[in-house]
């Protein structure tokens, strides 16, 4: 129980830490209820509790039905289809030219 007792003011220390590290850390536009100043005065007067709060309800995740960011081009489902659009409408490019080179190797009509 002791080893507990002097181990306890350690984990609290770097779970708060960590909390306040995170809140700075995240972005303006993640952070919900508060503003991040708020946030971090919460976990700092509320040790544990604080902490638990910001991750549970201050925190938006990322999966939560908000726009996700691509990581590359070539993950985007928009960026491909446009490419896909581009190569027929290339292609598409290609064969007018071609039927009026033949068009225009005819011989004039007299």
């Amino acid at each position: 129980m002791a080893r507990f007792l002097v181990i306890l003011p350690f984990v609290v220390v770097a779970v708060d830490v960590f909390a306040i590290v995170d809140v700075i850390l995240t972005d303006a536009r993640r952070v919900r209820a508060l503003n991040k100043f708020a946030w971090v005065v919460i976990i700092v007067l509320l040790p544990i509790v604080g902490a638990v709060l910001w991750f549970l309800l201050g925190k938006e995740r990322k999966d939560s039905g908000g726009e996700r960011r691509t990581v590359a081009p070539d993950d985007d489902p928009n960026f491909l289809k446009n490419i896909r659009r581009d190569e027929e409408q290339d292609e598409r490019i290609r064969r007018l030219e071609q039927e009026l080179a033949e068009l225009d190797d005819d011989p004039p009509k007299e």
